[in-house]
């Protein structure tokens, strides 16, 4: 239903957030309170808070005015405060420490995020479909593998979203289509980037476990799950859609982006893996779109170089996948 501007009285649709008569910001009441609820929650030390209704504030303004860069800002510093709020130890023994617990910590939250979707009916319930309908094709042990590789992936989303205070779902499977999380979005196409390539990286690491177990037990079985993976990743890194790769550009320059297509050409000469034709097509339509980025995010790049260089040598195992 439509509502009505409180300055002026003109109805307004309510997909808007400018008044189109008087140029007021239509959520200016909301706004004010989740501006006072942040800092409130700022100076009390609870930056996950403040940064929850910083990234709420900001879906109710329009993109490029003062006020959504306004709060970009206040969400980028918030994100460096949340991950500064841990006391850091000032002595050497102390700092040692300190990195022993930070370690121990850190294996102790991913442990607990691993976990987090086999707590979810939801979940569970769309990884015994996916189960199912993998199984049939490929058999329940390859099934089982491919299954933990992409909710690790998953896992990674929501571990880079927890460390920016983005509240995420538990991952959720679609056969065929792999997994996604539901969460509120980035403030910047650079956070964007990190999201979204959090996933493939921390997907690398299944890649890395099958290898370690092929050369620990000599079955090709491991090396397909590695190849497995590697698809995966180049797919991923296709940038259309809401796949990871269309994330990673979001963040990148047109020259940044001719240099993915060399780095595309390049690992395509090298492996003649013909998945990497399709990345590069998609590519190059997204080098000449109008609206990109100015600045240019060499992190963006690097990360998305490397998946490609690593997904496409995964890719280029040749072996057979068993049943």
């Amino acid at each position: 239903m439509a509502d009505v501007c409180g300055d002026c009285a003109v109805e307004l649709s309510p997909s808007l957030l400018v008044c189109p008569r008087c140029h007021a910001l239509v959520h200016k009441q909301r706004l004010g309170e989740l501006a006072r609820v942040a800092e409130e929650a700022a100076a009390a030390g609870d930056h996950e808070r403040s940064l929850a209704a910083w990234r709420s504030a900001l879906v109710l303004l329009p993109r490029g005015s003062r006020q959504h860069a306004a709060v970009v800002e206040k969400i980028e510093a918030g994100v460096g405060m949340l991950r500064q709020s841990k006391p850091r130890p000032k002595t050497i023994r102390g700092k040692l420490l300190g990195s022993a617990g930070a370690v121990a910590i850190a294996i102790v939250t991913k442990a607990k995020l691993l976990l987090l979707g086999l707590t979810k009916l939801g979940t569970i319930s769309s990884i015994l479909v996916s189960f199912g309908v993998y199984w049939s094709v490929w058999g329940w042990r390859f099934a089982a593998a491919l299954l933990a590789a992409i909710y690790v992936h998953e896992i990674g989303h929501v571990m880079s979203m927890k460390s920016r205070g983005i509240a995420a779902s538990a991952p959720m499977f679609v056969p065929g289509l792999g997994a996604f999380v539901s969460h509120a979005g980035a403030a910047t196409p650079s956070e964007d980037a990190r999201i979204g390539l959090a996933g493939p990286m921390w997907g690398l690491t299944a890649a890395a476990a099958a290898l370690g177990l092929n050369a620990w037990t000599h079955a090709p079985f491991w090396l397909a799950i590695a190849q497995a993976v590697g698809m995966l990743t180049i797919f991923n890194l296709t940038p259309v859609w809401q796949l990871d790769g269309s994330r990673g550009f979001h963040a990148l320059s047109q020259l940044q982006r001719f240099l993915v297509l060399a780095a595309i050409s390049i690992a395509f000469g090298i492996t003649q893996e013909r998945l990497l034709i399709i990345v590069g097509l998609v590519a190059v339509w997204r080098a000449f779109e109008r609206e990109q980025v100015r600045e240019h995010d060499w992190v963006a790049f690097a990360q998305y170089v490397a998946l490609l260089g690593i997904g496409a040598a995964l890719m280029a195992i040749r072996v057979s996948i068993v049943r």
